[in-house]
């Protein structure tokens, strides 16, 4: 089931920010979380893909990343090495993609659901943060995925590891079904998913809705709402700690983000 959790004040976001375990064998704190900030509350938990293409998304994916390919193989040529590589590449420039973006930092999420396009809506409705729980989801998967993440000392999926399991969309959607799915650490090709510390939920065709899917086969999902009213202060205390578009987005358009708003007058 999914908890929801709203934060009304500075003092509720403490739980947030300091949910890391105890991990009584190496005797340090370790998070097994990843997060997912929205702008607004009543958006819905869903991919680009499925956003972009609708009820069609399974016939028109291939097509999509055939053609990515083709045409973004001179500018990285590290995408021919399989789908998965195609689909962090294509994700990060805005392709359409079954990759949900996620975060291992709860700060950063915090980043995502502070902003918005428009900042005169900033305090007029709530944000939100989506908790999932690595081990929690990963519990569900089939045998040979399972075995492959306790083989590489990890809790998550490496590109590569999941690379030699398989490359072939049909069969990773046959192996989830409707039951299960990956949640991957890509591998550090850009500053922005070093500086975001991305993670990314590969959502098979066979979940649908995947608000339902957690709802029903989780316990530890957690949705935080933030309030409306709170919003800007967090908005100034994240920019004052530098978790700003300045870091998340290092480029020249992140730069003139953060300073637009640095400037911005209520």
């Amino acid at each position: 089931m999914i908890k929801e959790i709203r934060i009304s004040t500075i003092d509720d976001l403490m739980p947030l920010l300091s949910e890391d375990g105890f991990d009584e064998k190496i005797g340090r704190y370790r998070g097994t979380y990843v997060y997912r900030g929205l702008s607004d509350s009543s958006f819905k938990m869903v991919t680009s893909l499925k956003r972009n293409c609708k009820e069609l998304q399974k016939e028109l994916e291939p097509a999509i990343l055939r053609n990515y390919t083709k045409y973004a193989a001179f500018e990285d040529p590290t995408i021919e090495r399989s789908v998965w590589y195609q689909m962090v590449s294509g994700q990060h420039h805005g392709l359409p993609t079954r990759l949900l973006d996620l975060s291992h930092s709860a700060l950063v999420a915090l980043h995502f659901a502070t902003v918005d396009e428009n900042m005169d809506d900033l305090d007029k409705h709530d944000g939100m943060i989506w908790r999932l729980d690595i081990p929690e989801l990963h519990s569900m998967l089939p045998l040979k995925y399972l075995s492959a993440i306790e083989q590489s000392r990890s809790k998550v999926m490496s590109i590569d590891t999941l690379s030699s399991i398989t490359t072939d969309l049909s069969e990773y959607d046959r192996d989830m079904k409707s039951d299960s799915l990956i949640i991957m650490e890509p591998p550090s090709t850009e500053s922005r998913i070093v500086n975001q510390y991305s993670f990314f939920a590969i959502v098979p065709m066979g979940i649908n809705d995947l608000e339902d899917f957690l709802d029903k086969r989780t316990q530890n999902t957690v949705k935080y709402i933030i309030d409306k009213d709170l919003r800007w202060r967090i908005r100034d205390m994240l920019d004052s700690l530098n978790i700003s578009e300045r870091i998340l987005f290092p480029s020249l358009d992140g730069i003139a983000s953060w300073i637009g708003r640095h400037y911005y007058v209520k």
